[in-house]
C-alpha cells in the first residue's frame, strides 16, 4: 500500500461513497486529493502525508450500475487518534466526483491495534490449548494410565448377567463378591484377581451358583448401602465371611493397606446373623413416627432415591423446590452461605458437625441415608427412610 504498510498503520478509516453517474477509480482519488488541498493547512496537507508515510495508499473500491456508481474507500492512517478524525471528517466534505454530484459518508474508524490485540488473545490460547494437550505426562500419569490399562485388559464379563469380574473367577476356590465394577476394578490394580461384582443390591443366579460352588467373602462399603446389602444377602445366598471398607469409606477408593486389613478382618456369618437381628429389632423399636403431610415425605422418599450412589445433596426452600445440589462435603460450607435453607436430602451419613451447622443455618429437615445423631441433641428433624413410610 504504497509508503504505509497496514501492518503499521495504527487506524483504518473506511468510507463509504454513493456518486450520481459513472466515474472511475482516478476520478475519486484526484476529487480526495483536489478538494482537500489547503482544507487543514500544510501540516495536515494528504500528499505530504502519504509522501511521508503517515497516511497509507487510498484503496478505492467502485461499481457502477445504472448510470450510478458505489463503492468505498479505505485510508490507513499512523496518525494519533485526533489528527485521523479530522482527516476522515476532511473526505466527508467532497460534494462532486468528476462531474457528478458525490455523498461521501465514514462508516467508522477502526484501531488497527484492538484487532491486533483480539488476534493476539485468540492465537494464545489456542496455542495454550495444543501444548496443554501435547506436553508429556509426568511419571505418576504414566503410571497410573498404564495400570488402568491393565486393569481394563484384566476385567471380565462372567456368567448370564455379564457380571464385572476378575479373570481367576474359576480358578479360585475362594472369591471376593464386591457391589459394582469399580470396586473390581480397584482389587485388580491391588494384584486381586478373584473378585466378582454384584451390580446392584440383589443376588443374580450366576452368584447364588458361585456361592454353593466357592468359599465367598462378601466386601461391602463402610456405609448403610453395604448394610443393605449384608442384610439382604443373609439367608438367600451361602456366604462364608463378610467384611466392610472403613467407616464412610468405599470399596473403590481403598488403598491396598486398607484392602487386605479388611480382608484379614472378615467375619463368619455364622457371627453376623445374630447381630443383623439385633440391629433390626433395635431399629424397629427406635422408628418415631414424624407427623409429615404425605406430599412431604413422598417428595423427600423420591429425592432420597434419587440420589442413591450419587454421594451427592439436595437442598430445598420452603416449597421444596431445589435451591442447588452440591457434593456432600461441600454442604457445610453452602449452608453458612444461604440462609433460606428449608430442608436437605443427602446420599450420606449425617453426623454432629453437619447437624449442628444445620440447626444454626434454620434448616428444618436433614433427610438421610443414614444418621450418626441422637435426634434428642438436635433441633433439626433428621428424617431416615425409617421416618419417611
Amino acid at each position: 500500500m504504497g509508503k504505509i504498510s497496514p501492518v503499521v498503520a495504527k487506524y483504518i478509516v473506511h468510507i463509504q461513497i454513493q456518486i450520481d453517474g459513472a466515474v472511475d477509480k482516478p476520478d475519486v482519488i484526484g476529487a480526495i486529493f483536489g478538494q482537500t488541498e489547503g482544507l487543514l493547512g500544510s501540516d495536515l496537507e494528504l500528499r505530504e502525508l502519504q509522501r511521508s508515510g503517515r497516511v497509507g495508499r487510498l484503496e478505492v473500491n467502485i461499481e457502477t450500475r445504472s448510470g450510478k456508481s458505489s463503492g468505498y474507500i479505505i485510508v490507513p492512517s499512523s496518525l494519533d487518534k485526533a489528527e485521523t478524525a479530522i482527516i476522515a471528517a476532511a473526505l466527508e466534505t467532497i460534494q462532486r466526483i468528476g462531474p457528478c454530484d458525490s455523498r461521501v459518508k465514514v462508516e467508522k474508524i477502526e484501531d488497527v491495534r484492538i484487532s491486533k490485540r483480539n488476534y493476539v488473545i485468540e492465537r494464545a490460547k489456542e496455542l495454550l490449548k495444543n501444548l496443554t494437550e501435547a506436553v508429556l505426562p509426568d511419571s505418576q500419569e504414566i503410571t497410573d494410565e498404564v495400570a488402568q490399562s491393565v486393569r481394563m485388559m484384566e476385567i471380565v464379563e462372567y456368567g448370564r448377567e455379564r457380571l464385572p469380574a476378575g479373570p481367576d473367577i474359576d480358578s479360585s476356590e475362594e472369591i471376593i463378591l464386591v457391589e459394582g465394577r469399580a470396586d473390581v476394578l480397584n482389587l485388580l490394580k491391588h494384584g486381586i484377581k478373584n473378585i466378582v461384582g454384584l451390580n446392584g443390591t440383589s443376588a443374580p443366579e450366576t452368584i447364588m451358583e458361585l456361592c454353593k460352588q466357592k468359599v465367598v467373602t462378601l466386601f461391602v462399603d463402610g456405609d448403610r448401602g453395604g448394610d443393605i446389602i449384608i442384610k439382604g444377602l443373609v439367608g438367600i445366598a451361602e456366604i462364608d465371611y463378610v467384611t466392610k471398607a472403613p467407616d464412610g469409606k468405599e470399596v473403590e477408593e481403598l488403598t491396598k493397606k486398607e484392602i487386605h486389613k479388611a480382608l484379614r478382618s472378615r467375619i463368619a456369618m455364622e457371627q453376623i446373623k445374630p447381630d443383623i437381628a439385633r440391629v433390626e429389632v433395635r431399629q424397629e423399636q427406635g422408628i418415631r413416627r414424624v407427623e409429615l403431610p404425605k406430599k412431604e415425605k413422598l417428595i423427600f422418599k423420591e429425592m432420597l432415591d434419587k440420589l442413591l450412589g450419587t454421594r451427592g445433596a439436595y437442598l430445598l426452600d420452603k416449597d421444596l423446590k431445589i435451591l442447588g445440589k452440591v457434593p456432600i462435603n461441600e454442604i457445610t460450607r453452602t449452608i453458612r452461605s444461604l440462609s433460606n435453607i428449608y430442608a436437605i436430602v443427602l446420599d450420606g451419613v449425617t453426623d454432629w458437625e453437619l447437624a449442628k451447622t444445620a440447626e444454626r443455618g434454620g434448616v428444618k429437615y436433614i433427610v438421610t441415608a443414614a444418621s450418626k445423631v441422637n435426634q434428642e441433641n438436635v433441633r433439626v428433624e433428621i428424617l431416615t427412610n425409617r421416618e419417611l413410610v
